[in-house]
């Protein structure tokens, strides 16, 4: 496997080259690929690129696939070598190890995007990364095998069990499996990759320089651009291995890794295969993205006599790392401590480390001759576990105590595969590990409450004294964590209660510990979820009738309470909010326009423009908002749930302008005739009126007749977040 791994801690701002803001999305494949066919202009207005229908069920055809069927055919391909692409050492295992890999190794906790939920390796920018080059060949040696199981196996799965196989096949330890990845159609366009403007191997500068002050801006996880993690050859191609593992225990750890993790899938994945450096770059093509029309999507194309000689060049270093590339074991630790190494060039430029005066049978078999031996290798990240003191230690452990790499390495293999899927309630198929994981944040089954049990803890929590904006807030509090990305977050669990949530500022930790211990009293036989949960739509329930309008806010019971040993507090860390336009909440001002930061969040909730717009509006006059400022409070009226927001905010009879300590991120509004202040908003208030798109939905909002429609729409918003996470109603 070609490993790029990691980088450096920080929250340093990065400002766009000009001085100003960065766009949200940095490049994109526009910027990129200006000529590429824009497919966009067909799926405006909602219109699906999705060839299988709104009404296709994968989790019913993966179900009905022939699972041990699909398995003996992947393992069958493992030595089936094709002329157009040979596979090296007559296996192609280590190829797909790397395609499984760097479907899976794109995700980031800080946001959740990236990984392999989606098989967004198919398409740009993944597919034509430096750092994913030739990975074009695997997918098409896949095609064969995707074509006959159709549409009972996504590619997105395919490629993680593609790999699961590749390591069972070569005598590898493997965790498990969990299937259940829909494929989407089209490129992600909601990813920060990144806003440099050229490649890794184009001159793009490494993002950590202590010594220029940069650290690894949030939310990536990758040290150059068009790299997975960290460039193997060392920082910026410094071959300096303390100064990779630096890069290395960051990007891992933006991963939700630990050290262990970190040195058991290095060397698990460096068990098996070779990089590919074996001729320059200039003698190859460009990457799929860019090229010619005949070449049929690939890219990084030399003549088949060249390829036929193994004469590839991938990440530019050359070799592998064991004298047995195709077996696991444990001789990459020995070989990594057994000998000292002398930094090299490989014949593509790449710096390396060659072992000095290895014994013939520390060798390895060439890729296309075995008859031939030629030197191992090791990439600066390699000899990062050798340099690292902490590395070291955990290498040498493993050198010594091969049950323990084992273990380590399927766990930690696992663990990269399916970090993006969220809890183990989303997994399909036979090879599910029954033992829970913490990072799959566990939550015990809940139990549905009786009809009696709801009535009489609406009527109690009504009666408790707790205003309508509290009980709103806290049910906010819970589910809003929830991402879409990695299925992660939301108010089944009620960790709201736990660390590190219940300490967040954006919580107004005092109001909500107070809020909490009120419904804890009151619950009953609820589960704890159950009762913020509902808590807050009786509150809504209250807000629509005291406002004029019978409705029954719907609730589903059913979430369980976890605890704090089922609870990685650090690893949940990373879902604080830093904006919540929603509540009117900024901690501090971000290197991305607040407005767009509303966006962020409205995608990771799922939610479409108007479900954002009619949520702002209604928390609004619902008062809910951070610290119970009145910022965006535009009503008279509040804690009813009015349709004021949107009339207040389009009244031309109101004025407005910035106010001057604020920097352009607090507004007041004063009467237009009189001077006379009126109201205090915030960017993400007044978007709603300044942008155009946003306009025309609030002025829907705003419009006589539509009051009962607001109040519908919020409802219906409302229990799409409150319900996120509820996968077992799906």
């Amino acid at each position: 496997m070609d490993m790029k791994t990691g980088e450096m801690q920080g929250n340093c701002p990065f400002h766009a080259a000009d001085g100003g803001v960065r766009a949200l999305l940095g490049r994109t494949n526009r910027d990129w690929w200006p000529d590429s066919l824009q497919l966009d202009i067909l799926t405006q207005n909602g219109t699906s690129p999705d060839p299988m229908g709104a009404d296709f069920n994968y989790a019913e055809a993966f179900n009905s696939l022939d699972y041990n069927a699909l398995k003996a055919d992947l393992r069958a391909l493992m030595t089936d070598s094709q002329s157009w692409w040979p596979a090296d050492y007559g296996h192609y295992g280590p190829f797909f190890i790397r395609m499984a890999w760097h479907s899976a190794g794109t995700y980031r906790t800080a946001d959740g995007r990236g990984g392999s939920s989606s098989g967004q390796q198919r398409f740009a920018p993944l597919n034509s990364w430096p750092d994913n080059g030739n990975l074009d060949k695997a997918r098409r040696l896949l095609w064969p095998i995707k074509r006959k199981y159709g549409k009972h196996i996504s590619w997105a799965d395919l490629f993680i069990l593609t790999g699961n196989v590749a390591i069972e096949s070569m005598g590898g330890p493997v965790f498990g499996f969990g299937g259940g990845r829909a494929d989407t159609f089209e490129p992600e366009r909601d990813v920060y990759w990144g806003t440099e403007a050229a490649w890794v191997d184009t001159g793009a500068e490494t993002r950590i320089q202590p010594d220029k002050g940069l650290e690894l801006e949030n939310p990536l996880a990758a040290i150059q651009m068009g790299l997975i993690y960290v460039n193997p050859e060392g920082p910026g191609g410094v071959p300096d291995p303390l100064q990779s593992a630096r890069d290395m225990r960051v990007t891992f750890e933006r991963m939700g890794m630990n050290d262990e993790e970190t040195v058991a899938l290095t060397a698990g994945g460096h068990a098996f295969g070779k990089a590919h450096g074996a001729v320059t770059p200039d003698q190859l093509s460009g990457a799929p993205e860019s090229e010619a029309m005949e070449l049929m999507g690939f890219g990084w194309a030399t003549d088949a006599e060249q390829i036929e000689k193994g004469h590839i060049t991938t990440s530019g270093i050359e070799g592998a790392w064991t004298p047995n590339p195709t077996q696991w074991g444990g001789d990459y630790f020995r070989l990594l401590f057994q000998y000292d190494f002398e930094l090299v060039r490989s014949p593509a430029g790449a710096h390396q480390w060659q072992p000095i005066n290895p014994a013939p049978e520390d060798m390895a078999p060439d890729a296309r001759d075995p008859s031939k031996r030629v030197p191992t290798m090791m990439t600066t990240a390699d000899m990062a576990l050798k340099m690292d003191p902490d590395y070291r230690k955990i290498s040498e452990r493993f050198r010594d105590d091969q049950a323990a790499l084992d273990d380590a390495f399927a766990r930690a293999w696992f663990k990269l595969c399916h970090r993006d899927m969220g809890p183990k309630a989303r997994y399909l198929g036979p090879e599910v590990p029954a033992e829970d994981l913490i990072w799959q944040d566990p939550v015990p089954s809940g139990t549905m409450p009786s009809d009696a049990a709801i009535e009489a803890f609406k009527a109690a929590i009504l009666n408790s004294g707790l205003s309508v904006a509290e009980l709103v807030k806290a049910a906010w509090a819970a589910a809003s964590t929830y991402r879409r990305t990695d299925h992660r977050g939301g108010a089944n669990g009620a960790r709201i209660r736990l660390a590190p949530q219940k300490d967040w500022a954006v919580n107004d930790p005092e109001e909500l510990a107070r809020v909490l211990s009120v419904i804890e009293g009151l619950r009953g036989d609820l589960s704890m979820a159950d009762a913020i949960v509902l808590a807050g739509t009786t509150a809504v329930e209250k807000a629509a009738r005291d406002a004029g309008f019978d409705v029954t806010v719907p609730f589903t019971g059913g979430r369980g309470d976890s605890t704090d040993a089922q609870t990685d507090a650090d690893s949940f860390a990373v879902l604080e909010p830093r904006a919540d336009a929603f509540r009117n909440y900024l901690a501090t001002r971000q290197t991305v326009k607040t407005e767009e930061l509303m966006l962020d969040r409205a995608h990771l909730l799922g939610l479409s423009i108007p479900q954002m717009a009619v949520l702002v509006g209604g928390l609004r006059v619902l008062g809910a908002t951070a610290g119970n400022t009145d910022l965006g409070v535009l009503t008279d009226r509040p804690g009813l749930l009015t349709n004021d927001f949107f009339v207040n905010l389009l009244d031309m009879g109101t004025k407005w302008k910035t106010v001057d300590t604020s920097g352009d991120e607090e507004f007041v509004g004063t009467d237009r005739a009189s001077g006379a202040p009126r109201w205090r908003a915030t960017r993400t208030d007044l978007v709603f009126g300044s942008n155009s798109q946003l306009r025309a939905v609030s002025e829907v909002y705003a419009e006589i007749g539509n009051e009962a429609k607001f109040v519908s729409d919020f409802i219906a918003a409302w229990t799409k977040v409150m319900n996120a996470d509820r996968f077992d109603l799906a």
